[in-house]
């Protein structure tokens, strides 16, 4: 897979997917990971936040941020992928089996894996790649599993992490695919549709945009498996059409390089504050989903998020740098220069509402470095 050319990452990209396809459908997700998820102690839907301030600046009627910073007992929504796909994995298995979980991570993908791990009475092995904050590996090894440093990118630790599941026997969860890897991918996402049901009952109509920060593009997968399912139900078509635009720091925006060639990409990448979506390689089962059904794509700067995330934080909204990209693309999407093509692209206007999906929060570390992975 080629690499695009070198970019400024002191500039945002914007990227309308002309692949896109009005025929793409997608069958009904399940609702059987929901379904366990209610099942857990610390289950509740996570809150759906109006803001005001940021509707009259973006000039829509709605923004909402669905914030993910207290999700199972965890600061990020990874808990919900890492927990169903745990689950899934164990009912294969004959009851009594000792199993070890191994996953590679930039941080609360990891400890989602460690704390579930524990609490079933596994145990957890967790490969990290060079730049994760000492805070994240800290949370990690709190919820006692080991954490093996990887002298690499994100995709050098998903390697290693895969080599050393296969070696010892162990079970790997992680979010992106590859051929012959898929089974575990798809029960994240499954997994990770519960928070779109949930706004789905915390909202009268469906959005008319949605804003997804995206790294492998799994989260963005299932928001498109939702947004795009056919409908069951009148309940399930109300308010029409929900455009979906993915955001990733332009120094590692694999996904939005990849619309630019027309095919998956892999991309090389560089240190970024959005650490949890530095990722240069997208989830083979993700992408012919993302290339067919996603709106648009925006890459940001750590500029723009770290403002979007003071902002946010001033309002209310305790968002990392991950978390803030949202905020952070959909200024840029809908305000300035070009503005008036894009909203025109994502079918925006002044009576629109606007989800900015809130992945993770900053409580976990406090110096404002996401441990989201």
């Amino acid at each position: 897979m080629a690499a695009p050319d070198r970019i400024d990452p002191s500039t945002c990209r914007w990227f309308a997917n002309h692949h896109r396809s009005e025929l793409v459908v997608t069958p009904p997700p399940s609702t059987d990971a929901l379904d366990f998820h209610r099942t857990l102690p610390d289950y509740r839907p996570s809150a759906l936040i109006e803001l005001p301030p940021l509707a009259d600046e973006l000039g829509v009627g709605r923004v909402m941020a669905k914030d993910e910073s207290s999700r199972l007992g965890l600061p990020a929504f990874k808990a919900l992928g890492a927990s169903w796909a745990m689950h899934r994995s164990l009912q294969d298995r004959t009851a009594g089996t000792h199993v070890t979980f191994v996953a590679a991570t930039d941080g609360n993908h990891g400890r989602a894996v460690a704390r579930f791990a524990r609490l079933a009475g596994h145990a957890a092995r967790i490969f990290v790649p060079l730049g994760v904050h000492p805070a994240a590996i800290a949370a990690i090894e709190g919820e006692g599993a080991p954490v093996m440093l990887v002298d690499g990118s994100y995709d050098d630790a998903v390697a290693a992490a895969a080599a050393s599941a296969l070696a010892s026997g162990g079970v790997l969860i992680q979010d992106t695919s590859w051929p012959g890897y898929t089974d575990v991918p798809t029960w994240i996402v499954e997994g990770y549709g519960t928070m779109f049901v949930e706004i789905d009952g915390q909202l009268p109509t469906r959005p008319d945009l949605l804003v997804v920060p995206v790294g492998v593009g799994s989260l963005a997968h299932a928001a498109l498996a939702h947004y795009r399912a056919e409908p069951t139900s009148q309940a399930d078509s109300r308010g029409g059409r929900t455009a979906v635009m993915s955001v990733e720091p332009q120094s590692a925006a694999c996904v939005l390089a990849g619309l630019e060639a027309g095919r998956a990409v892999t991309v090389a990448t560089v240190p970024t504050i959005m650490a949890g979506l530095n990722c240069g390689t997208p989830s083979s089962l993700a992408w012919p989903l993302i290339i067919g059904g996603l709106d648009a794509a925006v890459a940001v700067t750590d500029a723009e998020a770290a403002a979007a995330m003071t902002d946010l934080g001033s309002l209310g909204v305790a968002a990392g740098p991950c978390g803030a990209a949202s905020l952070a693309a959909a200024r840029f999407s809908l305000t300035g220069s070009g503005s008036e093509q894009r909203r025109q692209v994502l079918g925006i206007d002044v009576g629109s509402t606007v989800v900015l999906l809130i992945t993770e929060g900053r409580a976990a570390n406090p110096q404002g470095q996401p441990t989201v992975g």
